[in-house]
C-alpha cells in the first residue's frame, strides 16, 4: 500500500527522514526503504525535511517526490539542525505511528518492521546500535558521552544518537523541543508516560558525504542540554492525585 499523496488524509504511518547535504545518499535510501514500507500492509507516507543543504539535495528531494506519490517534501530556509529538522517533520506529520531515521545509509531501512513490532509493548521504539560501524573515535566519545549523560540523568539508554526509532505520535504532540534535545528523547518521552524500549538494530559505515557530528560539536553543547534536561527531570510535574468522592460515590485515583 502507498501513502495518500492529498495532504488532508491521514495514514498508518508517518517516515521523517532529515537531512542536509546527503545528494547522493537519498535515491538508494528510497530505493530500500520503499520496498519495506509496501511489504508492511499499512497505508504511509515519506517527510524528507531538507535542512537547507547547500548541495543537490533539494533537487533530488524534488525528483523523488515526483517519483513516489507517498513522498513529501519540507524545506528548512536556513539550517538549523538535526533537532529542528526532527521537530519539523514530527509538527507535519499525519501517521498515528511515526519512525525517524538518517538519511545518511547507515540506518538499515529493514530493521523497521521489527521496532515496529514492539509498540505492542511500548509506545517508542529506539534504535540501538550494538556494533557501530564508525571511527574509532567517534565511537569511544559516543560511549563517554552516552556514560556521562546516563549517570546524570539516571538513565540506562545504550545509544542516544540512533535516529532509527519509532513512536506512537500522541507521546510526539506533547514535546517540546529545543536545539540539540534531539539526543535526549527517549529521555524527554518518558517524562512524558512514554513506555521506551531499545531494541538491537544493524548500523552500517557511512559510503557518501561527510559526518555531520564531530568531536568539537560533541562537546560543549550537549554538555550544556545535559543539565539542561536534569533541570527539566527534577521540576516535572507527575503528581498522584485522588477526588474525594461524596458519600456513596466510587473512589477515582489517577497518576498524572
Amino acid at each position: 500500500m502507498t501513502g495518500a499523496s492529498h495532504p488532508d488524509v491521514a495514514v498508518e504511518l508517518s517516515v521523517v527522514i532529515p537531512a542536509y547535504n546527503e545528494e547522493d545518499n537519498l535515491v538508494p535510501l528510497l530505493d530500500q526503504l520503499m520496498p519495506v514500507l509496501s511489504s508492511l500492509g499499512r497505508s504511509y507516507e515519506v517527510l524528507l525535511v531538507d535542512d537547507g543543504s547547500t548541495d543537490h539535495t533539494a533537487a533530488v528531494m524534488t525528483r523523488l517526490q515526483e517519483q513516489y506519490p507517498s513522498v513529501r517534501v519540507i524545506r528548512h530556509r536556513g539550517n538549523h539542525g538535526l533537532s529542528a529538522a526532527l521537530d519539523t517533520g514530527f509538527k507535519n506529520v499525519r501517521g498515528t505511528i511515526v519512525a525517524s531515521l538518517d538519511a545518511d545509509l547507515q540506518n538499515d531501512p529493514a530493521d523497521l518492521p521489527l521496532l515496529l513490532s514492539k509498540l505492542d509493548e511500548a509506545d517508542v521504539a529506539i534504535g540501538w546500535r550494538h556494533e557501530r560501524n564508525d571511527p574509532f573515535v567517534k565511537r569511544m566519545s559516543s560511549k563517554i558521552a552516552n556514560g556521562i549523560r546516563n549517570r546524570v540523568t539516571h538513565e540506562q539508554i545504550h545509544d542516544t544518537g540512533c535516529t532509527l526509532k519509532v513512536y506512537r505520535r500522541e507521546y510526539l504532540d506533547k514535546l517540546k523541543m529545543f536545539n540539540g534535545l534531539h539526543r535526549f528523547l527517549p529521555t524527554l518521552l518518558k517524562m512524558e508516560g512514554a513506555r521506551v524500549l531499545q531494541v538491537k538494530v544493524r548500523h552500517h559505515p557511512r559510503l557518501h558525504g561527510e559526518a555531520k557530528y564531530h568531536l568539537t560539536n560533541r562537546l560543549l553543547g550537549p554538555f550544556l542540554d545535559l543539565f539542561a534536561v536534569r533541570w527539566m527531570q527534577s521540576r516535572h510535574l507527575s503528581p498522584q492525585w485522588d477526588e474525594i468522592p461524596r458519600t456513596g460515590d466510587t473512589l477515582q485515583t489517577t497518576d498524572c
